[in-house]
């Protein structure tokens, strides 16, 4: 069987594939200069849907560029996985009682 955490309308589904944000999210949390990261589902005419990340960096460090990121995801997970879009922002939108504003990271790559 296989799980996947989260809520449902957060699985990015890719060309029939269900992916599970946690899962990319997870992974860009051991690079030693990310400070917290979110995987969105962007618009993809190939795939219908593709992912798309948001990083803050911890203080004092040094910025990964995409590539690194994207190489990160790759050699750790399925190439399904690697995002289309990156964004590295100053802070993720939280709503007031902590929870992820999905929603508004994909706005960011709507724009």
């Amino acid at each position: 069987y296989l799980f996947l955490g989260g809520r449902a309308d957060d699985v990015i589904v890719r060309g029939g594939e269900n992916i599970s944000p946690a899962e990319i999210e997870e992974v860009l949390m051991t690079h030693p200069a990310i400070a917290d990261a979110a995987a969105v589902a962007v618009p993809s005419a190939e795939w219908g849907e593709a992912v798309g990340i948001a990083v803050t960096c911890k203080p004092d460090s040094t910025i990964p560029d995409d590539a690194e990121l994207k190489m990160l995801i790759k050699n750790r997970l399925r190439s399904s996985r690697v995002p289309e879009r990156v964004a590295v922002l100053e802070a993720l939108p939280y709503n007031e009682m902590g929870k992820l504003l999905r929603r508004e990271i994909r706005k960011l790559f709507s724009e």
